[in-house]
C-alpha cells in the first residue's frame, strides 16, 4: 500500500530524517511508535524491515539498484532496533548507537552479523555516493534477508 503526501510535507519529513540520521521510513516508524511497548516496537521494526527488503527486490528487479541500497540499509537498520527492543526494550537513536548495537548481535547471533552489517552500511553510503554496482546490491539481498528472517524467527517463533 502507498500513501501520496504533499511534495511540501515529505521534505520537512525528509529534513527532520537526515538531522536525525534516519531514513524517511525510520524517522516516520520512530515517531509513530514513542509509547510502544519494547515488543510492539520491536515487532513493528521487523514486519517495516520486512516491507523494504521486499521494496528492495522489487527495485533490484525494475533496475533501480540505488533505491534498492536504501531500503536494504534500512531494512538492516531496522532488524538492529528491533533486536535491541526486544532484548533489552532499548531504543536505538543514532547511527553510533546501531554500530555499537550490531556488537551484540555478532556476539550472541553470531560473526555473519558483522558481514551483513558491512555490505548494508556499504550500501547505505552508495545511496549518498552513488558508487556501488548491480552486482553489490544484488549480493548483499540475501544477507539482508537473512539477518531479518533469523531476528524475525526469535521474535516470532515460526
Amino acid at each position: 500500500m502507498s500513501y501520496v503526501i504533499p511534495r511540501r510535507l515529505y521534505e520537512i519529513i525528509r529534513r527532520e530524517a537526515e538531522k536525525q540520521d534516519l531514513t524517511v521510513e525510520e524517522y516516520i516508524l520512530e515517531t509513530m511508535l514513542t509509547n510502544s511497548d519494547p515488543y510492539k516496537r520491536a515487532l513493528e521494526y521487523i514486519k517495516v524491515a520486512e516491507e523494504l527488503l521486499e521494496q528492495a527486490e522489487k527495485e533490484i528487479e525494475k533496475g533501480e539498484s540505488l533505491q534498492a541500497a536504501e531500503k536494504l540499509w534500512g531494512a538492516t537498520a531496522l532488524a538492529v532496533k528491533a533486536y535491541a527492543a526486544w532484548r533489552e526494550g532499548r531504543v536505538i537513536r543514532s547511527h553510533r548507537e546501531l554500530w555499537e548495537y550490531k556488537n551484540v548481535l555478532k556476539k550472541e547471533i553470531g560473526d555473519w552479523v558483522q558481514d551483513v552489517w558491512m555490505h548494508a552500511h556499504g550500501l547505505h553510503t552508495c545511496f549518498y555516493e552513488n558508487w556501488c554496482t548491480d552486482e553489490d546490491v544484488k549480493e548483499a539481498l540475501p544477507r539482508v534477508k537473512k539477518l531479518i528472517e533469523h531476528i524475525r524467527t526469535l521474535l516470532i517463533g515460526d
